[in-house]
């Protein structure tokens, strides 16, 4: 399997998609009080299916968050009359254990990136400044091994 090295530029997708980002994780806040990050807002729907205590019991907007994650590429496929294209150069093994280890890493670092990077640094959260430089560093070096040491 050869990874390409080159990545679409594509500034004008990438500034729509940072403030449709950046105004969801602000109505979240703004409507429930609450910070947008995914693995908070999931490991919360987990309460459904998992007992836990101290289980939180604002369950409709979680789902309709995840739902409207789900229901964004379909709705981009309406207008655009294709999917978007899937690039990521490994396989359904290989992502399943990324997925493990960035689950674990969320749990260590008490959020994900969602969280820390868009919530908690507008918020200028001193541990969130940590834990996104550690996320980079950490996303530097893992491109740098995979695509030029593996």
């Amino acid at each position: 399997m050869e990874l390409s090295t080159a990545t679409e530029f594509t500034p004008l997708l990438s500034l729509v998609g940072g403030i449709l980002i950046g105004i969801s994780a602000l109505m979240v806040m703004g409507l429930f009080g609450r910070i947008a990050g995914i693995s908070g807002i999931t490991s919360g729907m987990m309460a459904v299916f998992l007992p836990m205590r101290g289980a939180p019991t604002d369950l409709a907007w979680r789902l309709a968050f995840v739902a409207g994650l789900i229901a964004a590429p379909l709705l981009y496929s309406v207008f655009a009359g294709q999917m978007p294209a899937q690039t990521v150069p490994t396989s359904l093994i290989g992502m399943a254990i990324a997925g493990i280890v960035v689950g674990v890493g969320t749990s260590l670092g008490s959020g994900c990136t969602s969280g820390h990077g868009v919530c908690g640094l507008a918020r200028l959260s001193p541990r969130s400044l940590i834990a996104v430089c550690t996320f980079m560093a950490t996303a530097g070096v893992t491109v740098f091994v995979l695509r030029h040491m593996v």
